[in-house]
């Protein structure tokens, strides 16, 4: 699938393949590393062909008419290769910076109206909620909680879908004009029934709109019918994707396209770019704002390939679950730990509770061993991620000096 989607890879990439993932990235050569949910190392290949971008963008240009054919190539494959993880069209999506900007940008396009009520679950990012409050302080909406969190901490993921569906149920009112869920939650570690929740607000009388936060999704898990489903989804390259950070996009469904103006104003979100009287973009790209870093796309597209070549969404995803299964199962044999997930997890999030621990001393001892894990904050706990880099002995490494 992915040859045919970014073309012919580059030198570095192509070379690179007879080098497993984990070799390729030299930010694993020097520490045992279980932070991928904030940050994945960025492969040597993909380095390597930003360089050759910003090359090429400098013998081309950077601003004559010779380098604009390639800017708009690298740019149209990568929108390409997104829209394929994402199995929708390619005008559905739009790139971004970031997560945040993602989710914001189209959220406050659309219109509202003071009546209008905001259903945030209680285990979204503190990025995503602190927009919403400011759209609600702006547009006087209100606000209410969704509570997933211990639903997450005491079902099982088999029964998980049926519970968040009734907790929906329970929490739905007639005023409810945007559900906020994200895809695999950042602090439990739960996948979120994104594609069923869809269908659900589709029966509600108002057809609420969904957005969701795919921060933790993309690239860990398949996504494609979660995204083909929200309203809004938004992700990031530099996480489990493993590529450059400043890169991300959204996947916009079509009524979204239909009803959304765009907020953050610039050329790129112009038709006709030359001209501030004419329209907007009629597709995602009416979201983009101005002057991107070209070749972070490149880069982006070679961790892609690069990722790819270790086997399919799905079969990285058994392997992420194989060592996040390793670690939960290690950590329940212990009286003073408590996981937050009943089983072991559905994905590579792996959160839990040193009993009589200081959250935060406990990852700066571990930090100055070589071993990186991360604390959240709510709920207060350790996180360890694993990824289709992580090897078994690294786990026992984990266990061991935790």
């Amino acid at each position: 699938m992915w040859l045919a989607i970014l073309g012919t890879a580059t030198n570095a990439s192509t070379n690179a393949n007879a080098c497993s993932f984990k070799d390729l990235c030299p930010a694993l050569a020097n520490k045992t590393y279980f932070n991928y949910g904030g940050q994945g190392p960025l492969p040597t290949p993909a380095l390597e062909a930003m360089t050759s971008s910003w090359k090429t963008i400098q013998e081309r240009g950077p601003f004559t008419t010779a380098v604009w054919p390639f800017i708009e190539q690298e740019t149209s494959r990568l929108r390409g290769a997104l829209a394929a993880l994402c199995g929708v069209a390619p005008h559905r999506i739009a790139l971004t910076e970031n997560v945040t900007s993602g989710c914001v940008l189209p959220l406050w396009g659309l219109p509202w109206s003071s009546s209008d009520e905001l259903l945030i679950s209680d285990c979204e990012h503190p990025g995503v909620v602190a927009a919403c409050r400011e759209l609600a302080r702006r547009e006087g909406l209100s606000i209410a909680t969704l509570p997933v969190l211990e639903l997450c901490r005491s079902t099982p993921q088999a029964q998980l879908e049926t519970a968040v569906l009734d907790q929906l149920e329970q929490h739905l009112k007639g005023s409810t004009r945007l559900v906020v869920l994200s895809h695999l939650l950042w602090n439990t570690g739960s996948v979120m029934p994104i594609a069923s929740v869809a269908e659900r607000l589709q029966d509600h009388p108002r057809q609420p709109w969904l957005l969701v936060d795919a921060a933790q999704s993309m690239g860990s898990i398949p996504v494609e019918a979660a995204a083909r489903a929200a309203d809004i989804y938004a992700f990031t390259g530099h996480k489990w994707c493993c590529g450059p950070e400043g890169l991300g996009g959204v996947a916009l469904s079509e009524r979204l396209l239909e009803q959304a103006q765009p907020t953050l104003i610039g050329w790129r979100s112009l038709r006709q770019e030359s001209a501030a009287g004419s329209c907007w973009h009629q597709d995602a790209r009416r979201f983009e704002v101005a002057t991107s870093c070209v070749p972070l796309m490149r880069g982006l597209l070679t961790s892609l390939e690069l990722l790819e070549a270790e086997g399919d969404a799905a079969s990285r995803l058994q392997s992420i679950r194989q060592r996040s299964g390793q670690l939960w199962e290690g950590l329940n044999k212990r009286g003073d730990v408590q996981t937050l997930l009943p089983e072991p997890p559905p994905a590579g999030l792996v959160s839990f509770v040193l009993t009589g621990q200081d959250s935060a001393a406990v990852v700066e001892r571990l930090g100055k061993a070589g071993l990186w894990i991360r604390r959240l904050d709510d709920p207060d706990c350790l996180r360890a991620c694993t990824h289709i880099t992580t090897t078994p002995a690294e786990v026992e490494a984990l266990l061991n000096a935790l």
